[in-house]
This record gives C-alpha cells, sequence and structure tokens, in this order.
C-alpha cells in the first residue's frame, strides 16, 4: 500500500497550490480519502474529506471556501485545491484512507505559506 503525496511547497499568502496524493495497492474507490495537516507544536487536524462513491464531501470550518478536495476514481488519485492561503496554513500535509477500521497514511508534503 501506498500514498504518495506531491504539490507541497513555498508560496505567498494569498496564492494557491494543488496537492496530489496518488494511492495503489489497495481498492481506492472502495475508501473516503482524507487530507489532514500538523503545523509545529500542533495536533494533527482533519483538513478535508470525500467519500466514495458519493462524492461527499467535508471541511474543517477554517478552510471552508478557500479549499476544494476532489477524486479520481479512475487515477486512483485525491486531491486538494488550496486557494487564498494564509500564513496559518502552514504544515505538513497528510493524504489518508480509511474504510471502516483500516487507515492509510501518506509520509506528507510540506506547505509554507510566507512572504
Amino acid at each position: 500500500v501506498q500514498l504518495v503525496e506531491s504539490g507541497g511547497g513555498l508560496v505567498q499568502p494569498g496564492g494557491s497550490l494543488r496537492l496530489s496524493c496518488e494511492a495503489s495497492g489497495f481498492s481506492f474507490s472502495r475508501y473516503a480519502m482524507n487530507w489532514y495537516r500538523q503545523a509545529p507544536g500542533k495536533e494533527r487536524e482533519l483538513v478535508a474529506a470525500i467519500a466514495s462513491p458519493s462524492g461527499w464531501e467535508n471541511y474543517a470550518d477554517s478552510v471552508k471556501g478557500r479549499f476544494t478536495v476532489s477524486r479520481d476514481n479512475a487515477k486512483n488519485t485525491v486531491y486538494l485545491q488550496m486557494n487564498s492561503l494564509k500564513p496559518e496554513d502552514t504544515a505538513v500535509y497528510y493524504c489518508n484512507a480509511r474504510s471502516g477500521q483500516t487507515y492509510y497514511w501518506g509520509q506528507g508534503t510540506q506547505v509554507t505559506v510566507s512572504s
């Protein structure tokens, strides 16, 4: 099983980034896909979630209206489009797959929002 995140980096406040998470080794379409983040000294928090096959989405209040989660089951990939980024969005972003009590995690990708 692998979850490989990409797309992180350094961006100025107000900018945008698109994270990707490519999955392999499990039945991607049967799993809810989630994006978490962890800032230094803080607990890991759920940022966005997308179910399958319904496509139902859920967001943390802090990112509603700025972040959009999507998935392409044909490509086994989940995305997180992040717009209007703020310094407080700085964190390591992790991709997570969940089905019942089974969880898989990616290695994380750093997002830094700074001028």
